[in-house]
C-alpha cells in the first residue's frame, strides 16, 4: 500500500505543477493513471479553498495566524487519500493542508 500512496502523491504533485502552467499533453496521461488508480479502489481528493474547522477528520492543518470561525484551506500539501473496499471507503492519507 505504501507504492500506492506514494504513486499517488506524485500523481497529485504532478496535477498542481500543470495547474500553475497548463500542459495539455501531459494532463492527458494523468487521467489514465488516476482513472487506473480509481479501477484499482484508490481515490484522492484535493481540498483546496474548503472550509476547514478543527472537527475536520481528513486532514492535517497547519494554521496561518490564529484559529478563526471561518478558516478555509489555502494550500494542500498532500491529498486525501480514500481506498475502496467494496460499498465503504476509508482514508489511507490523511491530507496535509495549509489553513488561514
Amino acid at each position: 500500500m505504501k507504492h500506492i500512496i506514494n504513486i499517488i502523491n506524485q500523481v497529485f504533485e504532478i496535477e498542481k505543477k500543470i495547474q500553475a502552467q497548463p500542459a495539455v499533453n501531459i494532463q492527458r496521461q494523468v487521467e489514465r493513471i488516476k482513472s487506473e488508480l480509481n479501477e484499482m479502489g484508490y481515490f484522492f481528493h484535493n481540498p483546496l479553498h474548503e472550509k476547514y474547522d478543527e472537527t475536520r477528520t481528513d486532514c492535517e492543518a497547519n494554521i496561518v495566524g490564529k484559529l478563526k470561525k471561518s478558516m478555509v484551506i489555502t494550500d494542500v500539501i498532500k491529498p486525501v487519500i480514500h481506498q475502496s473496499e467494496g460499498t465503504a471507503k476509508k482514508i489511507i492519507q490523511k491530507a496535509i493542508v495549509v489553513v488561514e
